[in-house]
């Protein structure tokens, strides 16, 4: 299969496809006169939130795990915002999110503003089709958290298909999580109607949402593009990672990890055809996530050596290395 990758790990300004959300959410906000913007967030779209209200002139309140990785918290923190770390896991962080929209007022882009927040995600099928020729791919494989962007993706994609913009079949969907929080690959291969929450044990914390909003949407998303939903180890998304950089020069946080190591699982289950056309959704940047792959117990990071500034030496590194 032919495989392409939409990289929004350099999205701009916070290096994440947050950065599309939160452009609509506080567009939004602005629109109902709100003064006051935040979010609950495991890392990227805390981000965005922060940097975007910064440039809007409105103050934020961003509320995150208590360990969320430190590259996370100074990409958030750079901005001056509110920054709340709350003991708990981003589903505890969510519901007091709720809690604090309804008692200030306040515009929490994946609460109140979450149908406006949604639609940000339908530009990047938008853009796919754009940047293919106004042709559809064949599939489409994407890392899933609230599942908002996998459904969000389909609907994109319908509206072009709708449109009448670009030809072909509308893609297959395929949602990716990491084992240790895969509520709605769960619910993919159940006969269940509703997530079953999980508390979640992953290095994927970007993705860590045990109880996601929108899961029962995606699994509808997913099912009916024919497309299916699989997890993938915490040990096979470092991995990922790793090949995706060696093999692009992309570098992507653990999200990524998951997309890329979760399309090598499907394509060894026979799910791709030589004749697909493939879209991996890399929707974050491996600067985040430095934590990933520096822990040893997903394989060592290669310590560079230290020479002196002398030609020879440059000579004997050459040449055990080729040796």
């Amino acid at each position: 299969a032919r495989c392409w990758i939409k990289n929004d790990a350099v999205s701009h300004p916070s290096l994440s496809f947050k950065d599309r959300v939160v452009a609509a959410a506080i567009n939004a906000a602005r629109a109902f006169g709100l003064d006051t913007v935040g979010c609950a967030s495991t890392g990227n779209l805390a981000n965005a939130v922060a940097a975007q209200a910064a440039r809007a002139g409105l103050p934020a309140w961003i509320f995150i795990p208590h360990d969320l990785e430190l590259g996370k918290v100074v990409g958030t923190q750079i901005y001056a915002p509110n920054l709340v770390r709350v003991r708990g896991h981003y589903d505890d962080v969510n519901r007091l999110c709720a809690q604090v929209a309804d008692a200030f007022g306040w515009g929490i882009v994946n609460v109140n503003l979450r149908a406006y927040y949604g639609e940000g995600s339908k530009t990047i099928a938008f853009e796919i089709a754009e940047q293919l020729g106004w042709r559809f791919p064949t599939a489409v494989v994407a890392p899933m958290a609230g599942g908002s962007l996998v459904s969000k993706l389909e609907r994109g994609f319908r509206e072009v298909s709708d449109a009448a913009l670009a030809t072909g079949r509308r893609p297959r969907i395929y949602g990716t999580q990491a084992a240790g929080c895969s509520p709605i690959v769960n619910l993919v291969h159940s006969a269940d109607e509703q997530i079953t929450p999980v508390i979640p044990h992953t290095i994927a914390r970007s993705i860590a949402i045990g109880n996601p909003a929108d899961g029962v949407f995606a699994r509808h998303a997913i099912l009916g593009s024919g497309g299916t939903a699989i997890a993938v180890s915490d040990a096979d998304l470092v991995a990922g990672i790793r090949t995706l950089a060696q093999d692009t020069g992309i570098f992507t946080e653990t999200a990524g990890g998951v997309t890329v190591a979760g399309a090598l699982a499907l394509a060894a289950q026979g799910a791709f055809t030589p004749d697909d056309e493939l879209v991996l959704c890399i929707t974050g940047n491996g600067l985040k996530t430095i934590e990933a792959i520096t822990d040893p117990a997903y394989g060592p990071v290669p310590e560079a050596p230290i020479i002196e500034p002398r030609l020879r030496e440059v000579r004997a590194l050459v040449q055990a290395r080729l040796s």
